[in-house]
């Protein structure tokens, strides 16, 4: 039997649900009868390599048959690029198998969708439901998964196939109603109350017992090693005390099931904003309750779902009561059915979604040619290998020369957006992204500029300035995303930097920027590009540096090029701005002691003042030169 194709048996379809806490797998067949379940440890796509992975999927390989298809929800799994990382991954394991690949909350979404189907065909008189003045049938309601575990989310799927996402920001952030913040809470009434009253509460002894602990005092040292599943398991406590009447834990339980409500309700007007308030409200939801705390705790949850019928009328509540795994499998299922029916071996169905190609190189980037002077770079003594690299570096000058026009055009666009207010944003990946970073924390310190005004986006984020982060720089939808939540408009400059020109991230940044009317500009070192109008940024500079000494090696003369451009950019248009006189920074912030004395000197030779005299001015001034210049001028008019 090949990829559970046997024509001779019925194919099996492998659900793999990754969580947290841990990885369920579940192998079933097409009349959803369970052949073979296995739990594996937790994954969290975010917390993983590429290799990692596909060892993680390798293991689960190792104990289940080769199936039909396969659908992965794992956390972490946030956006397209995630996607095609689970999906390589999985090709490596399951080769000419397709694979669904998803997040968690979906196959939870879709267990849930599972279930009430099976609940629908029980029904010998299933009939559309009347609301108001229109009859709305069981098919179209719209889904909203309220999660409650450990941690908490919403996530909600409408017939059309929109999806609205409210919490999953992890504990610090979020995780209202969940097991973490019921727990925390306690923690932080039992001792409040303490303080005030001067009496631990019953509350108080039930948490102190089952940590082991003999006073209030033992739980600072014990809450500071404890992890979020720890503080999690206090939550336990409260709902037993609930249960005797305890005003403490009835306080928190009803904060928590409003919040679950609240941000569930949330969720579903999500879906479809377009509605209008009142007719949303008549259109009926389907809450979806899962999560331990929600399946373990049923009088809360019946508090919860009490919560929801209030504020969404006519809202249908109902536990998930199949693991959320069975989704999974019924995604494994859907991936199935739309292969085609006469499937051919060797030929690899949906491992990977590519985005449609943004630009077209007519060569081989320059970037990625062989430069023909270093092929022995490996064998050259230390001295000749010097001058090889300073004898290439020396033709970036040239190179930038040739595009002097177009660099100057970019000064003057983003002179006009500094002279309106606006702002300039960097855009890149790698060493791109990292020298767009750097060169917009330059700028504060030597103009005195605030430090929203000229900005580096980096692909992957913080993290990604010193450590590589895994398809970061491939994610193109996450590249417009960071365009607005930046909130970019017309009056701002967005410059992509990309050596070789393709970064998914940054030209999904242009392409969000070009939408939202701001001015778009690409630095590139290739020259060969053939870009579709649609796309085409406002203004491109694409010196022809040639290879570089190491193949592909974009640190090196892309990078010692882009530093050049930048610099000049910025420089120039701090002078034309105002925040340079003669060739001294007027602007520059003192924040040291190099800078105070250079700030001084700079005072002296405008006003041509003793060094006292100026310092003086400075310290009047709290050491803004322009204040200072100012000041000398009036006392010397006067």
């Amino acid at each position: 039997m090949k990829n559970g194709r046997n024509p001779d048996a019925s194919p099996l379809f492998l659900g793999i649900e990754s969580g947290g806490t841990r990885t369920i797998v579940l192998l079933a067949d097409g009349e959803d009868h369970a052949v073979k379940r296995a739990e594996a440890r937790p994954a969290n796509l975010r917390l993983l390599s590429d290799a990692q992975l596909i060892r993680h999927f390798r293991s689960i390989a190792k104990a289940f048959p080769c199936p039909a298809t396969v659908a992965i929800g794992m956390a972490g799994a946030r956006t397209e690029t995630d996607r095609i990382r689970i999906r390589r991954a999985a090709a490596k394991v399951w080769p000419r198998v397709a694979c669904h690949a998803t997040n968690d909350l979906e196959t939870a979404l879709a267990a849930g969708r599972m279930q009430n189907a099976k609940c629908e065909m029980r029904n010998a008189n299933k009939k559309p439901l009347r609301h108001s003045s229109f009859f709305i049938h069981p098919s179209s309601f719209s889904q909203v998964l309220v999660l409650s575990g450990t941690g908490s989310c919403c996530y909600g799927r409408d017939s059309d196939g929109k999806t609205a996402k409210i919490g999953g920001w992890g504990h610090i952030l979020g995780d209202k109603g969940s097991g973490f913040e019921i727990g925390l809470r306690a923690l932080k009434a039992v001792v409040y109350y303490h303080d005030r009253e001067g009496k631990w509460s019953s509350l108080g002894q039930r948490i102190l017992r089952a940590l082991q602990l003999n006073e209030p005092d033992d739980l600072i040292a014990w809450v500071q090693t404890a992890s979020k599943t720890e503080i999690a398991g206090v939550a336990i406590e409260v709902f037993a005390a609930w249960k005797l009447r305890d005003k403490i834990a009835t306080d928190i339980l009803k904060g928590a099931a409003h919040s679950l409500a609240q941000d569930a309700v949330a969720c579903a007007r999500r879906l479809d904003l377009s509605t209008s308030s009142r007719r949303r409200l008549q259109v009926p939801v389907r809450f979806i309750l899962a999560g331990s705390v929600l399946l373990r705790q049923p009088r809360f949850a019946a508090q919860v779902g009490n919560q929801l019928r209030k504020l969404w009328p006519g809202a249908v509540v109902v536990p998930l009561k199949r693991e959320s795994v069975w989704g999974a499998v019924e995604l494994a299922k859907e991936e199935f059915k739309g292969q085609d029916s006469k499937f051919k071996a060797g030929r690899e169905t949906r491992v990977e979604r590519r985005a449609p190609e943004l630009v077209q190189s007519l060569k081989l980037s320059p970037t990625e040619q062989r430069n023909q002077h270093s092929t022995n770079l490996d064998k050259l003594p230390l001295a000749e290998a010097i001058s090889l690299i300073l004898s290439e570096d020396a033709k970036i000058p040239l190179a930038l020369m040739a595009e002097r026009k177009k660099i100057g055009q970019a000064g003057k666009l983003i002179t006009r957006a500094f002279k309106r207010g606006g702002r300039l944003f960097y855009v890149g990946a790698g060493t791109s992204g990292r020298l767009g970073v750097l060169d917009a924390s330059e700028c504060p310190p030597t103009f005195r500029t605030p430090p929203e005004m000229v900005q580096g986006i980096m692909a992957g984020g913080q993290i990604a300035l010193w450590k590589s982060v895994e398809g970061a720089e491939d994610d193109s939808l996450a590249g417009a995303r960071a365009i607005e939540f930046r909130r970019v408009n017309r009056r701002d400059v967005v410059m992509g930097i990309a050596a070789s020109g393709r970064t998914p991230f940054v030209w999904g940044a242009l392409g969000e920027a070009k939408r939202r009317r701001a001015t778009t500009i690409l630095l590139t070192f290739n020259p060969y590009f053939k870009i579709p109008r649609v796309t085409r940024p406002h203004l491109v500079i694409a010196p022809n540096l040639g290879p570089e000494i190491l193949t592909g090696s974009t640190r090196l003369k892309a990078g010692t090029a882009t530093k050049l451009v930048l610099n000049i950019l910025t420089t120039l248009a701090m002078v034309r701005i105002g925040k340079v006189a003669s060739n001294l920074m007027v602007d520059l912030n003192p924040s040291n002691v190099k800078l105070r004395g250079r700030a001084v000197r700079i005072v002296q030779e405008l006003r041509r003042v003793d060094y006292a005299t100026a310092r003086t001015a400075l310290e009047k001034s709290g050491w803004v030169v322009k204040q200072a210049l100012a000041r000398l001028m009036r006392e010397t008019t006067t």
